[in-house]
């Protein structure tokens, strides 16, 4: 499987018990920034993952003023919680970037959850990866080009897999088509853990 220029996939990159103790983490994370429910710009429409954020800075959206970073969480008006420690040793082994990350998304999705194709790009500093971790079921990943129409390849990510959007691949337009139920034992109830690392600003 070739894959675009600056996209790297590397399989089975966490062992189980790096994966359980990630959760475990995240878990604490979630308890004080709690998930919630992303909606588009203008139409207000809900998308299928519900998400929050740790680090300096979270990602948010709404109807009103639509994609945007920010330093507290929509509904709590409180700061994200600091970035775990076992995330920065992720990005300081695999991103190849000399500053930290600034954000962490957490996307949940439950087995029916989707993610169309789309574009990271209201960060910054585009020099900077995006670093992906998946944890619990397994899913079916789309990647293409820069552009929405570009040709698309498909590939399964398990639990532990880590995906690099970096160099000419940065804005590579990518999502999720669908998640495989049952696939994973990690998640107590199921679904699928989506780690998202990014660098914001210069």
């Amino acid at each position: 499987m070739l894959l675009p220029n600056g996209v790297s996939h590397l399989p089975d990159y966490l062992s189980r018990p790096r994966q359980q103790a990630l959760v475990d983490t995240i878990r604490s994370i979630v308890a004080d920034a709690p998930l919630f429910i992303p909606v588009m710009p203008r139409t207000g429409r809900p998308m299928s993952v519900r998400m929050t954020s740790c680090g300096p800075l979270g990602w948010v959206t709404d109807k009103e003023h639509g994609y945007r970073y920010q330093a507290t969480h929509p509904i709590t008006g409180k700061p994200w919680p600091d970035m775990p420690a076992e995330l920065l040793e992720i990005w300081n082994d695999v991103s190849g970037y000399d500053k930290p990350p600034q954000a962490c998304l957490v996307n949940f999705y439950s087995d029916e959850a989707r993610m169309g194709l789309h574009q990271d790009k209201d960060e910054q500093d585009l020099a900077a990866p995006v670093v992906s971790i998946s944890l619990g079921n397994s899913c079916l990943f789309r990647v293409g080009g820069l552009a929405h129409n570009d040709r698309t390849l498909s590939f399964r990510l398990s639990s532990g897999d880590v995906v690099i959007l970096g160099a000419e691949g940065r804005l590579c337009f990518h999502g999720v088509d669908k998640i495989y139920p049952s696939t994973s034992t990690l998640l107590k109830n199921g679904g699928r853990i989506n780690l998202t690392l990014r660098r914001v600003a210069d």
